[in-house]
């Protein structure tokens, strides 16, 4: 316990220490801070201002770790661009006053394996052993225990891997991948055979199929973060039915179209006005819309 607590203060020094550091960077770059572990974005469509930007900030960078008696870790820096598949890949480096930057294709952030193209196929990949791992357990479990502890066992050892990040890579094409290993779960905890289906299995035992977890997911996340999103009323004036949706962004960019953002104000705006009027209420809103998506388990 006394560790634990010497590494929580180290760690609040530590961001003590850097806070101003996203300050600094602020024109530039986007800061992200967690812990020990530092992520600056930099995004511009234009190729020349992007490789200025990117330089400029290095430039900034180098000169706060010198005003701040540290150093820069280059072993352990790394830099990842992000393309849409649309894009050619052209070569990016990185060179500071004693090394280069090593440019990767994909790079974990709080638990989740990002890609340069977020097709989360790394990410899923990596998500299969250890979720086979939970049906071998069940499988080994479902003659001696109940189907109580089983889905126990269930939420405990497999939801709670499978709904990490669920927002984030929920709706790519890898995540079939996933779905595939939650069916035969249900199945071997049901005792069912390979071909039955799985429709009533999952409404009896309470458990949200993979996609209508992430569509759970993606609105409770919308309502508890509803100051990041607006209405369409705060962008017109003019009263429509729809003023009180929230406003969709205007894309034709499928990579955008796929992300949190556009994908939960586009879910959201198709809730009926009876669930959106107790959105406030998160603990209401979470238990009626579970009773209604377990209504509509299609397979």
């Amino acid at each position: 316990m006394e560790f634990h607590k010497v590494q929580c203060w180290a760690s609040l020094m530590f961001l003590i220490y850097i806070n101003n550091l996203p300050i600094i960077l602020s024109k530039l770059a986007t800061s992200v801070l967690f812990a020990d572990d530092t992520s600056i974005i930099i995004t511009n469509n234009n190729k020349i201002d992007f490789e200025n930007a990117l330089q400029q900030t290095m430039i900034e960078m180098s000169s706060w770790f010198r005003n701040n008696l540290l150093t820069l870790s280059c072993d352990k820096t790394h830099f990842l661009r992000f393309l849409t598949t649309h894009k050619n890949e052209t070569q990016q480096q990185i060179v500071t006053s004693t090394s280069l930057i090593t440019n990767i294709n994909s790079t974990r952030l709080l638990g989740l394996k990002i890609d340069g193209t977020v097709s989360w196929r790394e990410h899923v990949a990596e998500l299969t052993p250890k979720l086979n791992k939970t049906s071998y357990v069940i499988r080994t479990l479902m003659f001696l225990r109940s189907l109580e502890i089983l889905r126990m066992v269930y939420f405990s050892y497999f939801h709670s891997i499978m709904s990490y990040g669920i927002v984030f890579w929920g709706n790519s094409h890898s995540s079939i991948n996933v779905f595939k290993i939650q069916k035969r779960i249900i199945r071997i905890m049901s005792k069912s055979n390979n071909h039955d289906t799985c429709r009533s299995l999952f409404k009896k035992l309470g458990i949200l199929l993979l996609p209508l977890q992430y569509i759970f997911s993606l609105l409770l996340f919308v309502v508890m973060n509803k100051k990041l999103f607006l209405l369409n009323s705060q962008i017109h004036s003019i009263h429509t039915r729809h003023s009180d949706n929230l406003h969709l962004p205007q894309t034709g960019l499928t990579l955008v179209q796929k992300g949190v953002a556009y994908s939960g104000c586009k879910i959201y705006n198709h809730l009926t006005l009876h669930i959106k009027n107790i959105s406030d209420n998160v603990p209401l809103f979470k238990s009626i819309l579970k009773k209604l998506l377990l209504q509509y388990v299609f397979l």
